[in-house]
This record gives structure tokens, C-alpha cells and sequence, in this order.
């Protein structure tokens, strides 16, 4: 089990995160042990959360601290880490539409494999977690895959668009942003994803138990959440040298606007929980599924959302 000053400090987040973690985050390990309690044997609780939302530290902190203390042994399957592989992906774009080369939407994973684990780790058989690395955007080799042995009390199953629903066939008529309007005109690329969410998404995401979302406060802080997460990544690679495109990231969360937008609507998407996200990923409140709402301290949310990165 890991403290939660050293994830913090692992994580690079502020000092003052550790208020977070007391106000938002145990209680909802908590509500987590209790689903377990309940289901009396392993469950999936589903992390949903537009690019740069916190999943990843949300997830480190529930796996490594909070659920351990509750004598809980978890696990995080990231559907990052389920992308095909650069060399299927290039033939997605060749055979089917340009698009499906670049990693992200529904269609560019592997299902079967991201269902497997899920039933693997539910069985508490020893399982391995491909992990997928954006800087290559290719598959590492199985030898560097995570190996999860023995049975687990809880999944944690993260993604930017895990538990999306797909959309009715008539919402996918008029293009969204202009990368939809120039490089999908007649839809062909929309209606695949759509598809797929509708097929094999639909039997990935079956397996979630619970779902929890961390919600935007408008698509437009999704690219600035996503340009401190680029700029925070560049400089751990580069010693603070490397620049971000903004352009080319600009393009790249216009492939997941769609779907992003129908989830922040809640039409493609039924959670359990919804963390509301201010300026600066602040938390600014929380609503279960029935309508109880719990609300953050405005002046403390805002003294502190320039400080709080997202993951």
C-alpha cells in the first residue's frame, strides 16, 4: 500500500491536493467498498472522463491507497492501453476510412481483448495488462505487459469514453466541428464509430458494475486540460525543451468531440456518480444518480484551481 503524500508527490501534484483526496476521493472509495459489499464478489467500476479529467490520479490514489486501507485489492485497466496496434490502426485507415489510423475512437481498440481481461481478472486468474505508449503510439512488447496475479476485489476500468452509449442514426447527419464537415463528408467514418459503440463497445462496457464520470465544465476546458497535461508531459521527457503543437492537438480532441459532447449531455452516457469539474479541474460538486447533490466551497475551489493538474 502507498501513502498518499508519496502519490502525490509521484503524481506532481500540489501539496494542498491532500484536501481532494480527504473531501472527494475517500468517500468515494467507501461507496466503492460498499457496491463490493453488496455484489459479494468483484466488481467494475467504470472511470469516465474527457481527455486531461484526472482518471489516471484518480485511479492511483483509489488502487494504491484508499481501497488497500479498506482491505481492498484492486486493479486499473486503462482502455488506452487496449489501442491496436500502429501497423492495425494504419490498415483501418487504408481499408475503411483515413481517420481510423489516428488512436482514440471507438473502432481503434481491441474489444476482445480489453472483455477477456476483465472476465480474466474477474475469475481472479492470473492476467497480463498490455500497456500502450503514446510516444511510440504502438503496443509495447508482451514481456513489458502488467501482470496481475491472483484474484482482485475490484476493477478499476478507466477511459475517455468507457460507458458511452452509442448515438441515434439521425444525431450523426451534421458534422460537429469542421475536422467532421472536411474529412468525413458523408459520414462514413461518424457511422463506424457509432457502430462499433453500438456492437462490440456495447459488450465491453456491459461488464461495468458501476460507472463514476468526472464532467467537464465546457468541451472547450477539455483541449486546455489536455494542453497542461501535453505541456506537463514534455516537460518530464524533454527537461522543459519540448513544444506542444497546438494545431495538431487542436485536430486531434476534434476527433473526440462527438462523442465527448453527447457523454457531457448525458444522452450517450447513465452514471452512477458525476463529479463536476471547474476551472482548473477544481471538483465543484457531486451528483448521484436519484438527484442528491453535495457542493463544493466556491472560494475554496477557486483559490485552488489554478494549482490542481490534470491527468
Amino acid at each position: 500500500m502507498t501513502d498518499i503524500a508519496t502519490i502525490i508527490a509521484r503524481e506532481r501534484l500540489p501539496a494542498d491536493y491532500a484536501e481532494t483526496v480527504e473531501r472527494w476521493w475517500r468517500p468515494l472509495a467507501r461507496q466503492i467498498a460498499q457496491w463490493h459489499g453488496a455484489a459479494g464478489r468483484t466488481i467494475v467500476v467504470g472511470i469516465n472522463g474527457a481527455q486531461g479529467s484526472g482518471k489516471s490520479t484518480l485511479c492511483a490514489f483509489l488502487e494504491q491507497a484508499l481501497l488497500p486501507e479498506l482491505g481492498l485489492k484492486a486493479v486499473t485497466l486503462a482502455l488506452d492501453d487496449l489501442y491496436l496496434t500502429l501497423a492495425e490502426r494504419e490498415e483501418l485507415g487504408r481499408t475503411v476510412h483515413p481517420l481510423l489510423a489516428t488512436r482514440g475512437v471507438p473502432g481503434t481498440h481491441d474489444t476482445q481483448l480489453g472483455s477477456a481481461i476483465l472476465q480474466d481478472l474477474a475469475a481472479g486468474r492470473p492476467t497480463r495488462i498490455p500497456r500502450f505508449s503514446k510516444a511510440i503510439d504502438d503496443r509495447l512488447p508482451l514481456e513489458q505487459a502488467h501482470a496481475v496475479a491472483g484474484p482482485v476485489d475490484v476493477i478499476l476500468f478507466e477511459g475517455w469514453c468507457v460507458g458511452a452509449k452509442p448515438q441515434e442514426p439521425g444525431e450523426l447527419a451534421v458534422p460537429v466541428n469542421d475536422l467532421e464537415a472536411e474529412q468525413d463528408r458523408d459520414g462514413a467514418w461518424r457511422r463506424f464509430v457509432n457502430e462499433r459503440l453500438a456492437s462490440d463497445y456495447a459488450a465491453l462496457f456491459a461488464q461495468i458494475d458501476r460507472l463514476v464520470m468526472l464532467r467537464p465544465a465546457s468541451f472547450e476546458s477539455v483541449f486546455d486540460n489536455r494542453l497542461l497535461q501535453e505541456r506537463k508531459l514534455r516537460a518530464v521527457e524533454s527537461g522543459g525543451t519540448g513544444q506542444v503543437d497546438e494545431d495538431k492537438l487542436r485536430a486531434f480532441i476534434s476527433t473526440y468531440e462527438r462523442i465527448t459532447r453527447a457523454m457531457m449531455a448525458l444522452t450517450a452516457l447513465d452514471p452512477e456518480v458525476i463529479y463536476a469539474l471547474g476551472q482548473g479541474q477544481a471538483i465543484a460538486g457531486i451528483t448521484h444518480r436519484g438527484g442528491a447533490q453535495e457542493m463544493s466551497n466556491p472560494a475554496s475551489s477557486a483559490s485552488k484551481a489554478a494549482g490542481t493538474p490534470a491527468r
